[in-house]
């Protein structure tokens, strides 16, 4: 049990860390999309089940919804990570909130801020750049046009389980929604995968670590971290902590596999990491986070 305010912080930051080696990760083998996608999620749920008591209990059909929008950002995060760059891949993902914003008064009721609108236009910059300095092929992103659009496909999934788990419990901690939800995520993404996963033609020993890698540290053993950690670290600073994601996502995969974003996508994503940061900053939530991306 963390009890300090420090080591919450490191833990969250640690956890920050773990989750931005998902790019790097998921390049490094030579399993298709769906393969990568599936079996981590097969390793990750139970990896969440033996490490979290929190993710033994409370299912229930109504998780069904948040569940489905989790498996999403999931399969999508890993599709455009192999097809475009992991900047594009991430920087698109963080939109998230954004389209939270957008989607909250038409799903929920609650309607947007003046205040809020600045920042869903800069953020709306940010991605235009992103797109813009996205779009050249390479080795390690081939086909950019299809991948950037799977990323911004995960931001929207993730939005949506945002919204169905503030739907469901309003009043609950997030753990106690979030964490079966994020469990039937991971099992209904290896499930929607495994037809499109068998038979493997070919794998290595590479494939195999890397597979274990991202379903019981960079998922697993990381959201232990992250749930430990927002029992006792305030949402604002935890959700400020976690942006250090984002920002080193490109940056093993430049170290790891000399893929080095655009000057024009790195500066979109620099525009679109500040506004969400004005607006978890404006919107100073008394509740602690929902789950972090699946990065």
């Amino acid at each position: 049990m963390i009890r300090s305010l420090g080591r919450a912080r490191l833990a969250v930051l640690g956890a920050a860390a773990l989750f931005s080696t998902g790019g790097a990760a998921i390049k490094g083998t030579t399993l298709t999309a769906f393969q990568v996608a599936g079996f981590r999620s097969a390793v990750a749920a139970l990896t969440l089940v033996a490490l979290l008591p929190g993710a033994r209990r409370g299912y229930s059909r109504a998780l069904a919804p948040a569940a489905l929008a989790y498996a999403g950002t999931l399969v999508c995060f890993v599709v455009a990570t192999k097809l475009t760059t992991s900047a594009a891949a991430i920087f698109l993902q963080s939109t998230a909130p954004i389209w939270v914003l957008v989607l909250a008064p038409l799903l929920l009721g609650e309607q947007i801020r003046r205040r809020d609108l600045p920042l869903v236009a800069l953020a709306g910059a940010g991605l235009l750049l992103v797109f813009l300095g996205s779009r050249d092929a390479s080795a390690t992103a081939p086909q950019p046009g299809i991948g950037n659009a799977a990323a911004l496909a995960s931001g929207l999934f993730y939005a949506l389980l945002m919204l169905a788990l503030r739907g469901l419990a309003r009043g609950d901690a997030a753990g106690e929604r979030a964490l079966p939800a994020t469990v039937l995520g991971n099992a209904l993404a290896f499930a929607l995968c495994l037809p499109w996963s068998l038979p493997v033609a070919a794998w290595t020993g590479c494939d195999v670590v890397a597979i274990v890698y991202l379903g019981t540290i960079q998922i697993g053993f990381a959201y232990w971290l992250f749930t430990r950690a927002i029992q006792v670290l305030p949402a604002l600073e935890a959700s400020l902590l976690v942006l250090l994601e984002p920002v080193l996502n490109p940056l093993w995969t430049w170290l790891l596999h000399g893929e080095r974003p655009s000057g024009l996508a790195a500066l979109g994503g620099t525009v679109m990491l500040l506004a969400l940061a004005g607006r978890t900053l404006l919107e100073r939530p008394l509740r602690a986070p929902g789950p972090p991306p699946p990065d």
